[in-house]
């Protein structure tokens, strides 16, 4: 797991606490890391229930990246992605990029431009998103 969804779930675990005002749902002799240790078992025990094929740790990173575009409602194209340098060279983005098609998580989308391309998740990529908030909130009760 990248550290950004590590960021995110930390996020997500302090909105979760504001939200119960009052409702503690960490005891005193829970640590926070233990609610995220808890959501890793949780989410590793999703992993193995039959869903969408298992992605590479780059793809996973890429998949990321869609996410976020889509959570802050912005557009990320495919060349857009092939911008970020850090990710690699061109031709094995694409590589990834259809491996994701294949799998399942991604699709693309057209755009007014014929030559552009959109990058979106798939339903079942969105469920899966949806299963591992559950993990999280999950994770969150059973350690209080």
């Amino acid at each position: 797991m990248h550290i950004p969804v590590a960021c995110c779930i930390i996020v997500a675990y302090k909105k979760l606490f504001r939200i119960q005002k009052g409702i503690s749902l960490v005891s005193k002799r829970t640590r926070p890391a233990d609610i995220y240790l808890r959501f890793l078992q949780l989410a590793e025990a999703l992993r193995g229930m039959p869903s969408l094929p298992p992605l590479e740790p780059l793809e996973e990173r890429i998949l990321e990246l869609i996410a976020y575009a889509r959570q802050n409602q912005e557009r990320l194209s495919v060349k857009d992605l092939m911008g970020k340098r850090e990710l690699g060279s061109p031709a094995m983005l694409h590589g990834r990029l259809k491996s994701m098609r294949e799998k399942g998580w991604i699709l693309l989308a057209e755009t007014e431009d014929a030559r552009r391309k959109q990058l979106e998740l798939t339903q079942a990529a969105l469920l899966h998103f949806d299963k591992l908030s559950k993990c999280l909130l999950q994770a969150a009760k059973k350690i209080a």
